[in-house]
């Protein structure tokens, strides 16, 4: 057993961390193209997590030599507010809030919107009962210098003693964002410029890009109902599930004769008989979830499993009859029994078109799960398919002494998206990511850390400034 002895005492070289930061930079090129690096990124962000199902807790021998409960094993976790009152000589705050809120602003520009601007954040709260978890609603408000604008707003919520699970996500954009076609090998036929991105959004347009404008209004809602008294963590639920794009201007398309070009949207939507003008998709939704995690904002041990169907009948408003199958799975593992945010976590999701066919720009695409946190490294909706796994790994670890508010990350993800019909099947191209970023503990009650993240893909880049972690 002196392995997990060992494992449960892992402290955080100081010289290691910068080493590799230094390392994946000076390499990134050959990192993107390298074969194995590919394959290393696939078994580490979508294997690992379904072998590490049954290992929540850390074991530790209870023969061991060291006393691990009398020794130092837990840091008094400290925050931002604490020190700016010792800063400014300031007496402790002895009162506990019942909730903690965080606002970010946004900052951003490209050629299609034009100057963007805006502000982002989280509420993150307890309601009543001895059991209850903490619940979590985040959004944004955004507008640009070219009329456009984004209204989001996401909650996970429980409810006394966790009886009930409600998760949504309602977005509504009049927003403009470039498609490449479908799977993780678009665009053919030829090289794209290096893409830069803030936020998973484009702050550059490439010559093979497919810019879309259009009107988005999404209302994704559920409520699930935990259903087993000596399993407090599993939920069985129902929701409805819209998905509306409407004013859809396709701006490379061109019809005319001797001077067509046509574009994935087009070819895709006439191919499968959808307007290339407006279109929906009206679900109605099951799922079972089970919910192990100690917190949903910060989580420093558990799982979250997510099996969902949504089926789009033509009963509910759809042209056609159509399903998916989704799969979401996190999992969050300690390193160290003094210190809690040093830890490894893992994330993997799949969306899967079970049977029909959906209109293009509602088909699985990246970073557009409920946090749109996907995929960093690259834009949102960079790689899209009629199915799509994505798969994460993420090392924590602190910065600051044991219960100081700085802390790092390092994350590799892959992704892969399949042609329906044609090649690429999934898996048969792999598009890997990976980056680095900074934790800094603005609320210790609810584990609230702002986040900032840099991630590269290929040919591409990224900058991420986030309320709360990535998953």
């Amino acid at each position: 057993m002196s392995y997990f002895r060992n494992r449960a005492r892992i402290d955080v070289p100081g010289e290691f961390v910068p080493y590799l930061y230094r390392l994946i930079v000076q390499h990134h090129e050959l990192l993107m193209n390298s074969g194995m690096f590919k394959l290393g990124l696939i078994l580490c962000s979508a294997v690992l997590p379904l072998l590490a199902l049954s290992q929540d807790q850390v074991p530790v021998d209870s023969t061991d030599s060291v006393n691990i409960e009398t020794v130092d094993t837990i840091c008094t976790q400290r925050d931002l507010p604490d020190l700016l009152r010792k800063w400014f000589n300031k007496p402790p705050k002895n009162s506990v809030s019942a909730g903690s809120i965080l606002l970010i602003p946004i900052i951003g520009s490209n050629p299609a919107t034009g100057f963007m601007f805006g502000v982002g954040g989280q509420y993150g709260f307890k309601l009543k009962g001895a059991e209850t978890k903490f619940s979590l609603i985040s959004g944004s408000v955004q507008a640009t210098t070219k009329k456009q604008a984004l209204f989001l707003l996401k909650n996970s919520v429980y409810t006394k003693n966790n009886k009930i699970f409600l998760t949504g996500d309602w977005r509504y954009l009049i927003y403009s964002q470039s498609t490449y076609g479908l799977g993780t090998n678009a665009p053919e036929g030829g090289i794209l410029d290096y893409q830069y991105g803030f936020g998973g959004q484009e702050t550059s347009i490439d010559s093979l890009a497919q810019p879309l404008k259009f009107n988005f209004l999404r209302v994704h809602q559920s409520a699930s109902m935990r259903i087993l008294k000596k399993y407090k963590g599993f939920f069985v639920g129902v929701g409805y599930f819209l998905d509306y794009y409407f004013k859809i201007k396709d701006e490379k398309l061109k019809l005319n004769p001797g001077d067509s070009l046509i574009t994935s949207h087009y070819a895709y939507n006439k191919l499968y008989g959808f307007s290339t003008e407006k279109y929906s998709a009206s679900s109605f939704n099951l799922n079972i979830i089970s919910d192990t995690r100690d917190n949903q904002i910060n989580a420093y041990h558990g799982h979250f499993l997510m099996l969902s169907w949504s089926g789009s009948a033509e009963w509910l408003g759809n042209k056609k009859n159509a399903s998916f199958l989704s799969a979401e799975w996190r999992s969050f593992h300690p390193l160290s029994k003094r210190n809690p945010r040093h830890q490894i976590a893992f994330w993997a999701l799949g969306d899967f078109s079970h049977s029909g066919h959906y209109p293009y720009l509602i088909l699985p695409a990246t970073a557009y799960d409920q946090r749109s946190r996907s995929a960093r490294g690259y834009t949102q909706g960079r790689f899209r398919g009629n199915n799509l796994v994505y798969g994460e790994t993420e090392y924590r670890f602190p910065l600051s002494s044991c219960g100081g508010i700085l802390g790092g990350v390092l994350f590799a993800n892959a992704t892969s998206a399949s042609f329906p019909g044609q090649s690429p099947k999934l898996f048969e191209s792999i598009k890997p990511g990976y980056g680095f970023g900074l934790r800094v503990m603005v609320d210790k009650m609810t584990r609230t850390n702002l986040a900032i993240d840099v991630g590269f893909g290929q040919k591409s880049f990224g900058f991420y400034l986030a309320a709360s972690e990535t998953f």
